[in-house]
């Protein structure tokens, strides 16, 4: 914890209030005091620990729970995950979360819990995020929680065996990016039109480093739940994080929460929470200024979170695009998407409709489409051959929805009322598009394939019309009218459903008991860098283009080879072979956190990326399964490829950090992070460089609990799963 008398931001005085340790070259050592796991990402991490006989270090600052995999159908006849989920490699993930929170003792939300959910609904829900913390996820999108005030930012497998095993970090700190917004919105722009704006105005690289404050009158005029869909989608920006300064809105949004502090404990959290503010005078690296008065109802195009547009526009013609890689993506979008250019947007049609995801399941946002079902009249339907489901965000919010009728409403109109989970917003579980369907959707990515393979996402639409619609056309005296004669809806509160009892905490692991029995790698361990050479002429490349969401459903880091770049190889409709050869443009590996991506260029032979710049969670997750991500300026990868596309071998020298060419062509040089560097060199393992730290780390905790005491410890009536006490190779009955 470290003070300081110079103005600071938000950001600086978060990551100074974490900092364990600091290097001489800036790469800190950062506790984490929330870690949320699903089933995706964390069942390598759990082998790892297995493996090492290391325990998890703090299990009361961890929850689990299923989201992604869980098909939403009604669980009435539910009995357990073996019998319930279809698909064998979802239904293996959900089974493995199952036994690794029992054996190691995790508090748990499973299938037959009214609190599962996704896990960026669940975290905030019950009072376990909390403004002032550092809180991480396996996924992108928790840059959710960032909207209490908090420094949040999704990580990859290997970082969430490390904040298991030690409940820390390694991170170098990031760049101070404020975007603000001043005035009053116009008439039907909404907190989503708001950040898609924003991602238009600045690309999906416009926050590559940084952690984004979002100031201004507007932000501060959100709700938690607006608040939380912009900084959900920060990721989408290609930002660390995005945060907004917690306020009465957010105290209020959290007190009595069940994980929040109660009484005097309160008094005193609340009381820090409010130093949590920029200081007058603090720097900002980045400054961006948007007036709200050019914000319109805003929907995308393409296949990426940038490609914008107003939906009074029209589809963009690439013909008029100068850049050539731009003007060929755009090109390749349209292809996908099956559209022509100058389409105005209010004439394309739609096929199914979803409303849920992390960025929209929120109570406020099911009121809100509730709204416009009313608004189109007491006989409205869901237009014939759209297909519209509902996806609440958690067990708790469905029961809420339910108790004021919004069920009855949307079941009326002709919606499918669904249970919890991450549904069609990358459709890992039986939620899917038919190759060449059009979903209008409330999620945060419209990549190539997300929701199903040729599909074609559309954020947000108009399920009573058929396609793409102005929300202000159910706006005005004959949607009051309509919504005025109506049955009215009850409005409940979310604490008459909060009403799980929560007991005395778990007792933390010890040092002792935390401590590793494993041995580092011989510092003169050699380098094995592999030689391939691969150009791709495409931009901003995205974890979903590396590979595809149907290849996640793994409990192993291996046999992913022939996944990678999938979709660009194989033809989506066909199955057949493309003309694909496998430069990297700028921004390669945005999108998600999930280390599937360097996974499977590791199994496939490529040891070595070089780009002209990396979104940061992709560069970290490759360095971290001894991969180098080599920055270059876009001449030299150009140069670069048309020496590959010659046929001749190129050689990466990571010592001597230089790219040699061949034929007597100078060798271009390149810089790395040293400590990432000198890890690549030696083979060396952070967990165990980390658990050399270990009194440091001890001593840390000590203050953490003398200085914010309510974040110690926690446990739920019925959710928290015992250790066992002896350990055997038989399966633990559930």
């Amino acid at each position: 914890m470290v003070t300081s008398t110079s103005p600071r931001t938000l950001y600086d005085k978060i990551w100074d209030d974490h900092v364990v340790d600091v290097n001489d070259d800036g790469l800190a050592l950062i506790y984490i005091d929330r870690h949320l796991v699903h089933e995706v990402t964390s069942p390598q991490a759990f082998e790892g620990l297995r493996n090492a006989g290391r325990p998890v270090r703090r299990p009361d600052c961890t929850l689990a729970t299923v989201d992604h995999n869980i098909p939403t159908v009604s669980r009435k006849n539910f009995q357990s995950v073996a019998t319930f989920i279809d698909e064998p490699d979802s239904r293996a993930q959900c089974a493995a979360l199952e036994d690794n929170v029992k054996e190691f003792g995790l508090t748990y939300f499973g299938m037959t819990d009214k609190r599962q959910g996704i896990v960026h609904i669940i975290g905030p829900e019950q009072g376990f995020t909390l403004p002032g913390i550092t809180c991480v996820c396996g996924d992108s999108h928790t840059s959710t929680h960032g909207a209490f005030g908090s420094l949040a930012f999704g990580i990859g497998t290997s970082e969430v065996e490390h904040v298991l095993a030690t409940q820390t970090l390694l991170q170098k700190k990031g760049k101070n990016m404020r975007i603000t917004v001043d005035g009053d919105l116009l008439e039907g722009v909404t907190s989503k039109d708001v950040i898609l704006h924003i991602i238009g105005v600045i690309g999906t690289a416009g926050g590559t480093g940084s952690v984004i404050e979002y100031a201004g009158s507007v932000f501060r005029g959100f709700s938690m739940e607006a608040r939380m869909s912009v900084c959900n989608m920060s990721i989408e920006a290609g930002a660390r994080a995005g945060m907004v300064a917690p306020d009465e809105v957010t105290f209020n949004y959290l007190r009595n929460r069940p994980l929040a502090p109660k009484g005097d404990a309160w008094d005193r959290a609340e009381a820090y929470w409010r130093t949590l503010k920029t200081d007058d005078g603090a720097k900002f690296d980045i400054e961006v200024n948007i007036p709200s008065s050019d914000i319109i109802p805003t929907v995308t195009w393409g296949t990426s979170p940038q490609d914008t547009v107003p939906i009074t526009g029209a589809v963009p013609d690439p013909s008029k695009i100068e850049d050539p890689v731009k003007r060929a993506s755009a090109e390749r979008s349209l292809a996908y998407m099956g559209l022509t250019a100058n389409t105005l947007m209010e004439d394309i049609k739609v096929d199914k409709v979803f409303i849920g995801s992390c960025t929209n399941s929120r109570i406020e946002d099911l009121r809100s489409a509730a709204k416009i079902v009313l608004a189109a009249g007491a006989d409205a339907k869901v237009a014939p051959n759209v297909d519209a489901m509902v996806v609440p965000g958690s067990g708790l919010i469905k029961k809420q929805a339910e108790a004021e009728g919004l069920d009855v409403l949307f079941k009326r109109a002709g919606f499918d009322w669904r249970e919890a989970g991450c549904s069609m917003c990358l459709g890992m579980n039986p939620d899917q598009l038919s190759p060449g369907q059009r979903c209008a959707s409330t999620s945060n990515r419209n990549f190539e394939g997300r929701q199903g393979s040729g599909a074609q996402p559309w954020p947000p639409a108009a399920a009573m019309t058929g396609k793409l619609t102005d929300v202000r056309k159910f706006m005005g005296a004959t949607a009051e009218a309509n919504i005025a004669a109506a049955p009215k809806l009850i409005v409940s509160s979310a604490f008459d459903f909060l009403d799980d009892p929560v007991l005395p905490p778990p007792e933390p692991q010890t040092a002792e008991e935390a401590k590793a029995n494993s041995s580092l790698p011989p510092s003169d361990a050699p380098s094995t860098v592999q030689k391939f050479i691969i150009p791709l002429h495409i931009e901003n490349v995205d974890t979903d283009m590396i590979i595809p969401k149907q290849f996640l459903k793994t409990l192993k880091r291996t046999g992913l080879a022939d996944a990678l770049f999938f979709t660009l190889r194989k033809d989506p409709h066909t199955g057949k072979d493309t003309d694909f050869h496998p430069e990297p443009r700028t921004n390669f590996g945005c999108g998600s956190s999930r280390e599937h991506a360097p996974w499977s260029l590791d199994n496939f032979g490529i040891r070595c990326v070089i780009a002209p710049s990396f979104a940061d969670i992709f560069k970290n997750n490759a360095m971290q399964n001894g991969m180098l991500p080599v920055v270059l300026p876009q001449a030299d990868c150009f140069a670069l490829a048309e020496d590959a596309e010659a046929g001749l071998d190129l050689e990466v020298d990571l010592e001597k950090q230089e790219v040699r060419r061949p034929n007597g062509k100078p060798a271009i040089p390149f810089t790395v992070d040293p400590f990432r560097r000198h890890c690549l060199l030696n083979g060396l393992d952070d967990i165990a460089l980390t658990m050399q730290r270990g009194e440091a780390i001890a001593g840390f905790e000590s203050r953490r609990s003398e200085t914010w005491p309510w974040l110690d410890g926690f446990g739920f009536k019925g959710a928290r799963i015992p250790v066992p006490v002896a350990k055997s190779g038989k399966k633990l009955d559930w």
